[in-house]
């Protein structure tokens, strides 16, 4: 049986493809939709988020033969538990990413974290479209709500903790875009050109996370932008196609799959 870390849109197809392959599969998830996501395809999820401790645990309980990591590019606290979490109990980890991708352009700033991206985008000012999520929407609210000449407009899911969490942080709803993705490049340019952005910010998610067609996007319409890099985990068997994991499962549990 194996452990797997889904958090991206990409992860439920691989859980499919493990399981398809002979590999039972119990995924961990942090929220309630991606859990039923999953589970509408069959895959046993539960939810929560789990310390390297409490994996190392759940491994050994359950008897899990190895740990996959599905986990999103900017999820580095989950994968950094997951890999000592298969430490500890022994078992291999295997880490899916998505494939890096690599963009130039004049307007292009690339920074290394949400800090410096903020205080970046504090100095060009305008009007800012955040596409990274409710997570670090702190950091930014603080250096840029209240700014002279600078509107903060925060695109994220349409969930009831991320509207709260902008009334507490003072974005106001006329700033707030509440909309489940993907997005086409079209309609990238739509809301850019409704709201007149000047600067988005967004995150190196790979392109199954619709960072080409944002950036894109982005670009045509002559639109700064500010990518923030993937953290630098140092992980352990890294591929970023289904078969290669599959194939390394194969080889470390000595399973059988023909191959796609």
């Amino acid at each position: 049986m194996i452990l797997f870390l889904a958090g991206t849109s990409d992860a439920r197809e691989l859980a499919i493809e493990i399981q398809n392959a002979g590999f039972p599969v119990l995924a961990t998830v942090v929220t309630e939709s991606a859990a039923k996501s999953l589970q509408d395809a069959g895959i046993d999820t539960q939810i929560g988020r789990l310390t390297a401790a409490d994996m190392a645990v759940l491994i050994a309980e359950k008897g899990f033969q190895a740990v996959v990591d599905a986990s999103h590019p900017f999820a580095e606290e989950a994968s950094k538990n997951a890999l000592q979490g298969a430490k500890e109990a022994n078992v291999p980890y295997i880490r899916y990413e998505r494939e890096s991708q690599r963009f130039h352009d004049d307007k292009l700033t690339v920074v290394s974290d949400y800090a410096e991206a903020a205080k970046l985008a504090a100095k060009k000012r305008g009007v800012i479209m955040l596409t990274t999520g409710s997570k670090t929407l702190e950091i930014f609210a603080k250096e840029l709500i209240g700014l002279e000449n600078t509107r903060l407009i925060a695109r994220m899911l349409p969930r009831i903790d991320n509207m709260e969490k902008c009334a507490e942080l003072g974005v106001e709803q006329k700033n707030i875009v509440a909309i489940q993705g993907p997005f086409s490049k079209e309609l990238n340019k739509a809301l850019y050109n409704q709201y007149g952005v000047t600067l988005m910010i967004t995150k190196e998610s790979g392109k199954v996370g619709s960072v080409d067609e944002k950036l894109e996007a982005a670009l045509e319409c002559g639109i700064e932008t500010i990518m923030i890099a993937r953290p630098n985990v140092n992980y352990q068997n890294v591929y970023s196609n289904f078969e290669d994991v599959i194939n390394n499962l194969n080889k470390q549990l000595g399973g059988k799959y023909n191959g796609f």
